[in-house]
């Protein structure tokens, strides 16, 4: 009983905005991000950074924000990604994945949306093994006659 009246005076002190966050998991290549979606004024931050300075081409930022832009909640949203794994273009689209998927648990009927826009898919391209007998996965070995 004492645990449970700890817990609510702890939760009275924070604000009911600060409790609502959702979340969604984007991976692209071997690339993984696990972004949260917070009510606020649209503060971005990549692995504790700035946006701005994580993501240093247009290109990794419109595909990152892609996402925001097309249901137009960029500004209604903190978004807070932690990302590992793969290069900074995999990553901004693990990004890009993991806003939509953290979007439509917020709401259901922006779905519609992000899928005819291509955001709700996973691309699911990664690299190929290399192959005995070859140099990589397609190259192979010069081939002699004589």
């Amino acid at each position: 009983m004492r645990a449970c009246s700890k817990l609510t005076t702890r939760n009275s002190k924070l604000k009911m905005a600060e409790l609502v966050q959702y979340y969604g998991t984007g991976r692209r290549k071997t690339a993984v991000a696990r972004v949260f979606l917070r009510p606020g004024s649209g503060d971005f931050k990549v692995n504790g950074r700035p946006f701005e300075e994580y993501f240093v081409t247009d290109s990794q930022r419109s595909a990152a924000k892609q996402s925001l832009l097309s249901t137009e909640s960029a500004a209604n949203f903190n978004v807070i990604a932690n990302v590992s794994g793969g290069g900074v273009n995999g990553q901004a689209d693990a990004v890009k994945l993991g806003i939509a998927r953290a979007l439509m648990l917020f709401n259901g009927e922006l779905r519609k949306k992000l899928k005819s826009e291509g955001l709700v898919s996973r691309d699911s391209r990664g690299k190929e093994r290399k192959k005995y007998g070859q140099k990589g996965a397609r190259k192979r070995f010069q081939f002699s006659k004589r």
